[in-house]
């Protein structure tokens, strides 16, 4: 074939050049241009030569007008699968978002124009000059010299036609390697090592070289003499060493200190062996279901393991992984919260070693390339992160795993605006693999979707050994009020800590919200501390003595005087973690407390030390927002108190109830999961709510019941797919005056659905209930729309907020556009 045609996604963010461009490719390029490669193509009336990545390859090419052609190839081999091609398009298309934002979760980690390929001799001992051509040895001639080479810089040189062809050759006679690396401020990392230069003497000449009157120098040799190599800084730490006393040796020619280049690993070298259990009967039946589904290529792929807190869901993923690797496939294994990333990483690597590698935001952007390498390369087979994990590049996926599947933070806030849920399903469709998830509280729409049949319902019903599930003590805090008990704590509460403390057990005290205080106000007039920028009240952080904004994160200093009527009365209403800290501090100066939330936990490594601390029972007092509510598994937590469990059920959002269930029940079972029972005090102003009452019982299908009756009711998901247009901008006029137009042309385009009771579901426009941030006024428009309509709503909203077929004026205007959203605040 003399020629082919390629379709092109451009790295430019401007919604006009959003779409895929049609480049020939002819000459050389034909055979070597692939799917998921970079490539330099001219672009613009200028022909600028920019970067691109190829998402499609045609054979032929319907339109007749003069195409431009690719200029050239950056890479030998595809950076990106057909799949995970597919996967991003259907991303772009499902979350309308633009292609550049859908595509940048599967590229490589950082800036994808600046990865390059490298080419290096591996083996030279392979090179049989009889049976490599004149292309093969003039390359190898040029690699030689060089060790390794930018292939950009290895074309320059050489001027092979047809060079990747002459690269996969000598790759695949193991003579070449090529691989990735980025440009970034990260440079690669090198640790000085020492290496044994004497070789093929028995030990007792080494020994005349060194001379008997250096005993450590002598020591040194020997040591090395065994091991060949190996780093400097563990060898000065292993023979209680100089740096000075090795220096010596190498002057004497018997080793030599050199730069080696080593993998920045996140995962820490001390992780103990965690062996293999025994499952229950329940746990069995659970596993042995999946296996045979896997066994049998079963074309329902979908599972739900709902199972009580401590039910061992952990170790059927361990097994399940166990089975896929015996497949020779790779799996994903995804935690919503990075604090269950250390604990979940001590499982799979205590099980299955250097098989794992690990991705979450808070790897450095070395590390992040580095894992990410190690993936696409194949040397792992296991990966465990948070959400942007379900990307990635493995190229024989067989099982994705997703914990605590009902977890907001699997739902991204940032463009592109993905369920990993949903990604997960489809990416499972695209490479027939396998997808299960567990919770001991799924969320209203996978649960919901399982009764339907769409996804396979197992069930654990009890705990691992059999331990009962914490007792739940309801505390109304009214009449703690009238009896007159004005602190934070319940007198049962604080009786219970002081019980545990004397019984040398750990306890989780859970709220909900950080800071010292939730906001500053004045007793006399009631002005409200509230962010300039945002409108919104600011919370109040007593280490820093800082008013600080949680939204757009502005800090001030607290006021003395009330700006408005100058009066002193300005008090800190509310409770916050940090204050609850200082209370428990107060009411136990011998116990040892420590605080978890987002504020404590912002250095690298913090996560661990505090969970490394818990479980080493350094800890009698962990104090927590959400990060403690799940997944933690300490044997001696035998009481948890939950300060106030309000702060979740009323927020003006119709999901509150179900979080409110969520949170109460998940962090109720980090109590009892060792040898002794577990108590929980919930602490609430509304004992009387449904989901503290089902939360008390530990009653997720009583809850369910009374859940998805009033979903049904109200049309809410999953009886209806919801859609957000946020309109924001720093001219509140404007912005309203858009959101209207945008609401008029909206209705207006529906009457060509044909669908009147369509004109009901859509809500506002309106002010969006947190009014403005970060100096941005913010309006809403709701949508409601049943399933076999979503698409023609989609198809609406992109062509008039983002390809604006109408011309409107959105100059200083932005939109957000979200489809079923977390949250609709």
């Amino acid at each position: 074939m003399d020629k082919q045609f390629a379709q092109v996604i451009v790295n430019n963010k401007a919604s006009q050049v959003d779409k895929p461009f049609t480049y020939l490719i002819d000459g050389d390029l034909v055979g070597v241009v692939k799917e998921g490669m970079r490539v330099i193509v001219p672009f613009g009336i200028g022909n600028k030569m920019i970067k691109g990545i190829v998402i499609r390859i045609e054979d032929f090419f319907k339109e007749d007008y003069k195409l431009k052609r690719i200029i050239d190839v950056l890479d030998d081999k595809p950076l990106i699968s057909k799949e995970l091609i597919e996967l991003s398009l259907w991303i772009s298309k499902n979350y309308l978002s633009s292609y550049i934002d859908a595509f940048q979760p599967v590229l490589p980690p950082g800036d994808f124009k600046q990865v390059n390929t490298f080419v290096e001799l591996i083996n030279n001992s392979k090179i049989d000059i009889m049976k490599i051509n004149e292309d093969e040895k003039k390359l190898l001639y040029v690699i030689e010299n060089e060790k390794k080479i930018l292939l950009e810089d290895l074309k320059k040189k050489c001027k092979i036609v047809n060079i990747n062809k002459v690269l996969n050759s000598l790759e695949d006679m193991g003579i070449i390697e090529t691989t990735i690396d980025i440009k970034t401020t990260v440079e690669k990392k090198y640790e000085k090592w020492v290496r044994f230069l004497v070789k093929d003497i028995p030990l007792i000449k080494v020994k005349e070289l060194i001379g008997s009157r250096s005993p450590k120098q002598l020591e040194i040799g020997e040591y090395l003499y065994n091991i060949k190599e190996t780093s400097l800084k563990s060898l000065i730490e292993e023979l209680n060493t100089t740096l000075a006393t090795i220096k010596a040796l190498e002057k004497k020619g018997i080793i030599h200190i050199f730069n080696k280049e080593v993998n920045r690993d996140p995962i820490k070298n001390n992780i103990e062996y965690y062996k293999k259990h025994t499952l229950s009967n329940s746990q069995r039946k659970v596993f042995q279901r999946i296996l045979d589904s896997i066994n049998q290529n079963e074309e329902g792929n979908k599972f739900l393991i709902h199972g009580v807190t401590g039910s061992g869901k952990t170790e059927i993923y361990l097994q399940l992984v166990e089975e896929i690797l015996k497949l020779g496939r790779d799996s994903i294994i995804l935690v919503p919260e990075i604090s269950l990333t250390p604990q979940t990483i001590e499982r799979f690597v205590g099980r299955f070693g250097n098989k794992v590698a690990v991705l979450h935001s808070k790897l450095s952007q070395g590390e992040r390339f580095d894992e990410w390498r190690r993936i696409k390369e194949g040397k792992v087979k296991i990966v465990v992160g948070a959400r942007s994990a379900v990307f990635a590049p493995f190229n024989n996926l067989g099982l994705i795993i997703i914990d605590e599947e009902h977890e907001t933070t699997y739902k991204s806030s940032q463009n592109p605006k993905y369920d990993a849920i949903e990604v997960a399903a489809k990416r499972c469709e695209l490479e027939k693999a396998y997808l299960v998830m567990g919770s001991a509280t799924p969320s209203i729409e996978t649960y919901y979707n399982s009764l339907m049949g769409d996804i396979t319902l197992l069930k654990l019903e009890e705990r691992i050994n059999n331990t009962t599930l914490p007792q739940v003590k309801v505390i109304d805090m009214r009449q703690e009020l009238d009896n007159g008990n004005k602190s934070m704590f319940s007198k049962e509460l604080y009786e219970a800590i002081e019980k545990n403390l004397i019984n040398k057990k750990q306890i989780i005290l859970f709220l909900n919200r950080r800071g010292f205080s939730t906001f500053v106000s004045c007793r006399k007039c009631g002005y409200v501390v509230k962010c300039n920028n945002c409108d919104i009240s600011m919370t109040y952080h007593r280490n820093t003595n800082k008013l600080i904004c949680h939204y757009c994160g502005v800090a001030i200093n607290p006021p003395t005087i009330c700006p408005v009527c100058k009066s002193n009365y300005i008090k800190y209403f509310g409770v916050g973690t940090e204050k609850v800290e200082e209370y428990a501090r107060k009411l136990f100066p011998q116990s040892r407390i420590m605080r978890m939330d987002m504020d404590t936990t912002t250095k690298k490594g913090s996560y661990e030390k505090i969970l490394d601390d818990m479980k080493k029972k350094n800890i009698d007092i962990l104090i927590g927002t959400q990060m403690v509510s799940k997944g933690l598994d300490f044997k001696d937590v035998t009481l948890v108190g939950i300060i106030a469990a309000d702060t979740t059920l009323n927020l003006p959002d119709f999901r509150s109830p179900e979080r409110t269930f969520q949170l109460v029940t998940q962090v109720a079972g980090r109590a009892g999961r060792g040898d002794f029972e577990g108590k929980v005090i919930l602490q609430t102003y509304s004992p009387e709510h449904y989901s503290i009452q089902y939360a008390k019982e530990h009653d997720y299908i009583s809850y369910y019941n009374a859940e998805i009756a009033l979903r049904k009711e109200f049309l809410y998901p999953p009886f209806i797919n919801l859609i957000s247009i946020l309109i924001y901008g720093e001219n509140n006029s404007k912005v309203a005056s858009i959101a209207k137009e945008v609401y008029n042309i909206i209705i207006n385009e529906i009457e060509g659905i044909n669908k009147e009771d369509l004109f009901k579901y859509v809500i506002g426009p309106y002010p969006a209930p947190l009014e403005r941030i970060k100096n941005n006024y913010r309006w809403q428009i709701l949508i409601k729309v049943e399933g076999q309509y979503i698409n023609s709503l989609r198809n609406i909203i992109n062509r008039i907020c983002i390809l604006n077929t109408y011309n409107l004026n959105f100059d200083n205007i932005k939109f957000s556009i979200d489809i079923n959203p977390n949250s609709i605040l």
